[in-house]
């Protein structure tokens, strides 16, 4: 729990740049110590190769895992070190990682001791405003973070789409729905259906639609919701298969940067897609170099079955623009290990042929410190999506070259000339085996507005 001016608390942390005031307390950047005579955790923020911000989320996670009971931070000591950052970035990093680290995140063990402590953070009243928005752009985080934790045989397609049914429908003003194969069968969603050929459970297309903005363009947000990935038969190896359950995580972030907006109350008008389905092998999974004509009447030759996310992000986005009268379309997805192997866990590829959208979400990133990277999309890209496949109008896997970017080049023939911008995030969303919720922070700012 976190409050502001709240002082009466057994605890303490300081922020200091040396070890002056006791020589016990460790002088590396971004450490922790506890000086129990004081009851006073000192953090050590210095000039060092280490940036500013990044001590102090360590030395905070530090802190969080160590912490003994109810603490005031003292919020003075550690603007007076990080002097070139606006204060309210650094009070929405101190909110992040409390909120972050205390988050009683899903597990199935027997016995697990909860954080319940306090912490204070000793500043002007004038931020109660930005603790409250925190507090809710941080709870979608961690709602993220759950849905993404959540183990294969329990997150299934079927679970996702109730459970997104019944949180979603308790939001005033959020309307939600879900699409089963029936339906997608009507809307001739081939490619979702191709995808969920092999699966025991029915695809389970979640669209939550919210209208805050008369006169207002129309955003889509769709989100690739694979929740466990086998490759199918292209089957993947045993290195490639772990973590496969993260492969729905674009469709938990796009579900909870939606949520938020909602119960934010954010002027915007928006649509929100997340394409929950397994990729599987077996029987009845779809054949290498089969050819599925797509929403949009583009035929696409499946030249790798391991390519599935762009196929159905590819109904979903038409979904968006022909069903939903969409003006931009948002994609987030964990597509490609081409771009995992460009960026690894430190930032998101981005891909778009619109400047003003790049420069938008470049300007949140660095309101709430996640980071971006733009990657192109060339003309050549395009060709080669066309080029590589021999009987249909677009191959789902080019021979060679920028997986990442013949990737991103595939899903704009399905974008018909709207502002469309497609975010890569394979490797930055997850630490080991645990969600991070990665990118719900940055987008919620940046569509707020």
């Amino acid at each position: 729990m976190i409050t502001i001016n709240n002082k009466n608390l057994e605890y303490k942390l300081v922020a200091v740049s040396n070890n002056e005031k006791n020589k016990n307390i460790c002088d590396k950047a971004g450490s922790v110590t506890f000086i129990s005579e004081s009851k006073t955790y000192f953090l050590v923020i210095k000039k060092d190769s280490m940036s500013y911000l990044r001590q102090l989320k360590l030395g905070l996670s530090d802190f969080i895992k160590q912490i003994k009971g109810n603490t005031n931070i003292d919020f003075k000591s550690i603007i007076e070190l990080i002097k070139d950052i606006k204060e309210e970035i650094i009070f929405n990093v101190i909110c992040d990682v409390i909120l972050f680290e205390t988050h009683n995140f899903v597990t199935y063990k027997k016995d697990v001791k909860n954080n319940q402590y306090i912490v204070n953070i000793d500043c002007s009243n004038e931020m109660q405003g930005l603790l409250e928005e925190n507090i809710l752009k941080n709870k979608y985080v961690n709602y993220a973070r759950d849905l993404q934790d959540f183990p294969p045989n329990i997150g299934t397609s079927d679970f996702y789409g109730k459970k997104l049914l019944s949180d979603a429908s308790k939001i005033e003003g959020l309307k939600v729905k879900v699409l089963k194969n029936k339906e997608l069968k009507d809307l001739e969603m081939n490619l979702v259906l191709a995808v969920n050929q092999g699966s025991n459970h029915e695809a389970n297309v979640v669209v939550m639609e919210y209208n805050n903005n008369p006169n207002g363009e129309k955003v889509a947000l769709v989100g690739k919701g694979i929740c466990f990935d086998t490759g199918g038969y292209d089957l993947k190896s045993t290195m490639f298969i772990e973590g496969m359950k993260f492969d729905m995580t674009g469709a938990a972030i796009v579900m909870s940067i939606a949520m938020a907006l909602a119960e934010a109350k954010a002027k915007i008008n928006f649509v929100a897609i997340g394409l929950f389905t397994d990729n599987k092998i077996g029987q009845k999974a779809v054949l290498p170099e089969s050819i599925i004509r797509s929403k949009n009447g583009l035929t696409v030759e499946i030249n790798n079955t391991d390519a599935e996310g762009r196929l159905v992000l590819a109904d979903g986005i038409t979904y968006a623009i022909r069903e939903k009268n969409v003006d931009v379309i948002y994609d987030i997805a964990t597509l490609t290990g081409a771009t995992a192997m460009a960026l690894g866990e430190s930032a998101s590829g981005v891909f778009t042929e619109f400047d003003e959208m790049w420069n938008k979400l470049s300007a949140a990133s660095k309101y709430t410190t996640e980071r971006f990277w733009r990657l192109p999309i060339f003309e050549e890209h395009k060709e080669q999506v066309q080029n590589d496949s021999v009987l249909a109008d677009l191959t789902n896997s080019c021979n060679k070259g920028p997986g990442g970017s013949t990737a991103a080049a595939f899903l704009t023939f399905f974008a018909e000339n709207k502002k469309f911008l497609h975010i890569d995030c394979s490797r930055v969303v997850r630490v080991g085996l645990k969600g991070q919720g990665y990118i719900v922070k940055t987008m919620f700012e940046m569509l707020k507005k």
